[in-house]
């Protein structure tokens, strides 16, 4: 079928819960995805942050092929060999002690907040004064799931769907004074993104996460770092909490982990972990055979080509590239994020629209969130060469759709770096 008739299908057929660029993918190859007439995309956004390992990757079409020939599903009432060794892997590589595997970002964090309440009810139990509530921060996304959805900020996900999940309230971002005045004893957990995605790629302060780390520490409240979108790597360390020295009691991962396929995993310490008990949680697909091998090659794959040392090297070079442009272009009016975490904020929601736009039309892939944020996930493969090709793009649109005005000088303060 060809885009036109495919987009008559869908509008037809499907729930219309996206609004679609009009563009067909057929295959990719490396960074870059092929239409259906051949023209290739630089893409920056690797399926908002999924395939760290790009497209057509030998170690997962291998694998895929290999494991698909043995074994694909067998539901989770019997052991397969892949689970237990990727949990091991992310177990090391985390910090933490036990593993559960789930089908998404969004169900890794249900399976978060239930084992946050099942782990208060445990401690109450035993006398240990520990309320129900959840303290999630401003500008959070935390998935659409109706507790995942209760603890994301912005009401456009959670209004339609009222009432959500009780017994969750809001912190001003990095504003350790509101921390402190909401936490109590009443608080199960905090909740926080380490670098928030959705809310615009913006990293958690130092301060901010050791004052989170000390409140619950003081009740036995548990501390969840939600790395669905920062976690195996992206941030050029395998968590984003790492580059911070804080270990969290909980932490929850998804888009990278199966290079495209979906399968997400919550992460937990052995103490937190006595709060469940067979039948309490479940899923019938999470951690299957396929999903867990390429998992498993995923994640060799980058420690094998040394991946994380490339990130920070091209991560590094890139928010350089795009500091430099802030510096040039009046427009931007910050830089920030991690490894290849990474946004560019401007003046206005509609000139960010037309970057978009504008960079489509030379065929480089990128997003925008919170409304004026170019948002950049590319995959882990990224070079140099594709770093300068998309600030090339850019440079040339601001200069086309934004110049600065006679007599101004440009922005001279830097982005938000941690590291």
């Amino acid at each position: 079928m060809k885009l036109d008739a495919i987009q008559a299908a869908e509008a037809k057929l499907l729930l219309q819960t996206y609004e679609r660029n009009p563009i067909l993918f057929v295959r990719g190859e490396g960074v870059h995805l092929i239409d259906e007439n051949g023209d290739r995309y630089l893409d920056l956004l690797s399926g908002i942050g999924v395939n760290a390992l790009g497209y057509g990757h030998p170690a997962i079409v291998e694998t895929i092929a290999e494991q698909s020939k043995k074994l694909i599903h067998t539901s989770n009432l019997f052991f397969h060999e892949g689970q237990a060794e990727l949990a091991l892997r992310l177990t090391e590589a985390s910090g933490m002690d036990r593993a559960f595997f789930s089908n998404s970002g969004t169900e890794a964090n249900e399976a978060a907040l239930k084992l946050a309440r099942a782990y208060a009810g445990m401690r109450r139990s035993e006398g240990k004064r520990l309320g129900t509530k959840f303290l999630a921060l401003e500008h959070s996304f935390h998935g659409r799931t109706m507790g995942a959805v209760a603890a994301t900020h912005k009401e456009k996900y959670r209004e339609p769907f009222a009432p959500v999940m009780p017994n969750v309230e809001f912190v001003r971002f990095n504003d350790v004074a509101d921390l402190k005045t909401k936490f109590s004893t009443d608080v199960c957990a905090i909740l926080i993104e380490v670098v928030q995605g959705e809310g615009g790629i913006n990293p958690v302060s130092q301060e901010f996460f050791e004052a989170a780390r000390k409140l619950t520490q003081s009740t036995g409240a548990l501390l969840i770092a939600d790395e669905i979108q920062a976690g195996l790597g992206r941030t050029g360390k395998w968590f984003a909490y790492q580059h911070y020295g804080i270990q969290p009691d909980i932490t929850t991962l998804a888009k990278p982990i199966a290079g495209g396929l979906p399968l997400g995993v919550m992460l937990c310490t052995e103490e937190v972990a006595q709060a469940i008990h067979p039948g309490m949680h479940g899923t019938t697909f999470g951690g299957g055979p396929l999903a867990c091998a390429v998992g498993i090659a995923v994640f060799d794959t980058i420690e094998k080509e040394r991946l994380l040392d490339h990130i920070n090297e091209i991560g590094s070079y890139f928010q350089q590239k795009l500091n430099e442009l802030k510096q040039k272009h009046n427009a931007i009016t910050a830089v920030r994020g991690l490894g290849l975490m990474l946004a560019a904020e401007l003046d206005s929601a509609e000139l960010a629209k037309t970057v978009l736009a504008e960079m489509q039309k030379r065929h480089i892939l990128i997003n925008r969130t919170s409304e004026t944020v170019l948002r950049f996930l590319p995959p882990f493969v990224l070079g140099k060469q594709h770093v300068d090709e998309a600030i090339a793009a850019l440079d040339e649109i601001f200069t086309e759709h934004s110049p600065a005005p006679a007599g101004e000088h440009a922005h001279t303060n830097g982005g938000t770096h941690i590291g």
